[in-house]
């Protein structure tokens, strides 16, 4: 059985009125539990749960600090290229956007990896728009070896592949893939794509099957907030990860919390999600699962992101850009979305340390897998 036979299972309404029928009760069972569950989970983020996000607060510090210490990791994303042949409603790159597009050069590449490099970061997210005819797995292939001796962690967020494709990609020196279902609400989903590869709404589902298939290091989770209800969706998120968890077990896990920014010709948010509700999902998160990582982009509020920190969070990016080229090679190439909190990684480090953490930019090599 992979995923999209147990999400076949659930029906969405079902779940909404489970998530949305959850008592006080209910919420103080999860909060007490030693073993929780999805529906501990379900419990976890619904409205009765508002109440207690002290009390989940001060238990998620407890259980990231004992699993993770007080540390959090840094990485920045590079942005490839902006070009892509799917039409998205929320994404800046959305091919119906007729804005001039970029694909970086070998040289280009190396001009913005030298500058991010010199901001001191060891971790980095390659990120593309789904073009397969530019940005495909010989360009990753070719990416990759040129910038792998400047990184000790190199991470990925492209179109789905194939099983082989991961495989190769993970050979040549990924250590984990990031890709997000964007929301599960699949009645809608097509609505959201209505052109392109990415409208395939089951072929999407089953790409962290191909990833786990590979035998790659971690896989990245995560859905859109503002599209659906943020509730529901991340229920079966978590759906998602419990499945990958018991069928990939030896693979690591990560959870991402995007909200919705403005951007080149995108939707209005379709849900608002809250400071407040996002730190409930997170906390929510942590309570469910000790060993998942959770990560919070520059997408966030600097007021947001100066008071996350204790609550659970495992990695932040700082100072990123959001189009290819934005770091040193064409700053003004069409960006994917706007991002909130533009302080640079000395500031991003400042701040974790003030708020007595560590911030980590190297935690992993490539040499210990050959050990």
């Amino acid at each position: 059985m992979n995923f999209k036979n147990r999400f076949n299972t659930y029906n969405w309404d079902e779940q909404k009125t489970s998530i949305y029928s959850k008592t006080s009760r209910d919420v103080e069972n999860a909060l007490t539990s030693k073993k929780r569950t999805l529906e501990d989970f379900k419990s976890l983020i619904s409205p009765a749960a508002t109440p207690y996000l002290e009390q989940m607060a001060s238990l998620s510090h407890d259980l990231t600090t004992k699993r993770f210490g007080k540390t959090i990791q840094m990485f920045a994303p590079m942005y490839l290229s902006n070009e892509c042949n799917n039409i998205c409603t929320y994404c800046g790159f959305s091919l119906d956007n007729k804005v001039k597009r970029k694909t970086l050069t070998d040289t280009e590449i190396l001009k913005e990896v030298a500058f991010i490099k010199a901001q001191g970061f060891n971790h980095i997210l390659l990120v593309t728009g789904e073009a397969n005819h530019t940005v495909h797995v010989s360009y990753f292939k070719n990416a990759i070896q040129l910038i792998k001796s400047h990184f000790a962690n190199i991470s990925i967020e492209v179109q789905p592949l194939e099983t082989q494709d991961y495989k190769e990609l993970h050979e040549a020196g990924v250590y984990s893939v990031l890709v997000y279902q964007e929301t599960y609400h699949k009645e809608v989903y097509k609505h959201y794509h209505p052109k392109g590869k990415k409208s395939n709404f089951d072929y999407r589902l089953e790409t962290p099957d191909r990833v786990g298939q590979s035998g790659t290091h971690k896989i990245g989770l995560g859905v859109l907030l503002g599209l659906e209800d943020w509730r529901v969706d991340s229920f079966f998120c978590a759906l998602h990860l419990d499945y990958l968890q018991k069928t990939y077990w030896q693979t690591k896990y990560s959870i991402s919390f995007p909200r919705m920014r403005p951007a080149e010709g995108i939707i209005e948010p379709n849900v608002i999600v809250t400071d407040k509700e996002l730190v409930q999902l997170l906390c929510a998160y942590r309570l469910l699962n000790e060993d998942v990582e959770l990560s919070i982009s520059t997408r966030e509020s600097e007021n947001l992101r100066n008071n996350i920190i204790p609550l659970g969070v495992t990695s932040m990016s700082a100072g990123s850009k959001t189009n290819p080229g934005g770091y040193i090679v064409e700053p003004e190439s069409l960006e994917q979305f706007e991002i909130s909190d533009e302080r640079n990684i000395s500031q991003i480090s400042h701040l974790i340390k003030q708020s007595g953490y560590e911030p980590v930019y190297k935690d992993w090599d490539h040499a210990l897998s050959h050990l």
